[in-house]
């Protein structure tokens, strides 16, 4: 494994060069064709990855603690740290230190992951925050290359939300010269200053696309708004006129869970562009090559 990445955090796709998020997506291909050829793959033996979880999770959990198994290692769930209320955050990231190689957090705030980092001894990994899921959009970076054999040029367009997976996904076509363009329902655009083009009609945003994404509406914590939500989205899902107005070469992506009806089909889902499961096994791979760079 290259010796530069070893010890770095990954807590904003933004954090790391185009030249390290391709080691990571290269590395994440060989692995992905090592495990169909069910070929061992014992890049960390003996190592732990602490696993703070704060938020429910599917994919993120699975992954990372089936990553690390196959890897050689051993997950451990912390899903009821408190961290920060116990005791200082500060010295239980150094406790933490010295009893793992590695941590995934998924939390709220990305103040609390920074903070983690800052005192952790050990790689610090955003597993999802309110800000980011750099995580996500490293997988979707692989099955974007996967299914259409580049990154450069490709024209991505993001329907929904202006959310964390929003502002990951314009950070990652940002580096690798991706065309990004995201559109929102007026009042729910990325915070300024995220990469790409920001519109408020979903059929400009979709027209000519090579790759369109989408997200829930309505993410965690935020349930109270729903109602509010669900009529301020009204047109912003991708169904099959949507998809139309793309290019015919066109994939389908969606970070999942997926509200079927609401911010995308079911139809678009299980439908010949859909890459979305595909795109969820890339969680698997990915995160397999980024513990495999940055974990001593």
């Amino acid at each position: 494994m290259p010796e530069e990445l070893k010890g770095r955090d990954f807590l904003r796709v933004s954090d790391w060069s185009r030249a390290e998020l391709e080691l990571a997506l290269d590395l994440a291909d060989e692995l992905k064709a090592a495990q169909a050829r069910r070929e061992e793959q014992r890049l960390l033996p003996g190592r732990t990855l602490g696993l703070i979880f704060e938020k429910p999770s599917l994919r993120t959990r699975v992954s990372f603690a089936v990553g690390i198994a196959q890897l050689g290692g051993t997950a451990l769930l912390l899903s009821d740290l408190r961290l920060g209320e116990r005791e200082p955050l500060r010295d239980g990231a150094r406790v933490l230190s010295r009893y793992l190689d590695a941590i995934a957090i998924r939390t709220f705030a990305q103040a609390e992951v920074s903070e983690l980092a800052e005192h952790a001894e050990v790689p610090v990994i955003n597993a999802l925050t309110d800000e980011e899921h750099p995580c996500q959009a490293l997988a979707d970076l692989q099955t974007i290359r996967e299914c259409l054999g580049r990154l450069d040029s490709v024209r991505l367009a993001y329907i929904g939300d202006g959310n964390n997976m929003c502002v990951s996904l314009a950070a990652a076509a940002a580096a690798f010269g991706m065309e990004f363009v995201a559109a929102t329902p007026a009042g729910y655009e990325p915070p300024p200053g995220t990469p790409g083009h920001v519109t408020n009609d979903p059929g400009e945003a979709a027209t000519g696309a090579d790759v369109l994404y989408t997200d829930v509406w309505t993410s965690m914590g935020q349930e109270e708004e729903t109602a509010r939500r669900l009529e301020a989205f009204r047109g912003f899902t991708i169904d099959e006129a949507l998809l139309a107005r793309a290019k015919p070469s066109a994939i389908v992506l969606h970070c999942l869970p997926a509200h079927y009806g609401e911010e995308i089909t079911e139809a678009v889902v299980y439908g010949p562009q859909s890459a979305v499961f595909d795109e969820a096994e890339n969680r698997l791979h990915a995160q397999k090559a980024l513990l495999a760079l940055v974990v001593e």
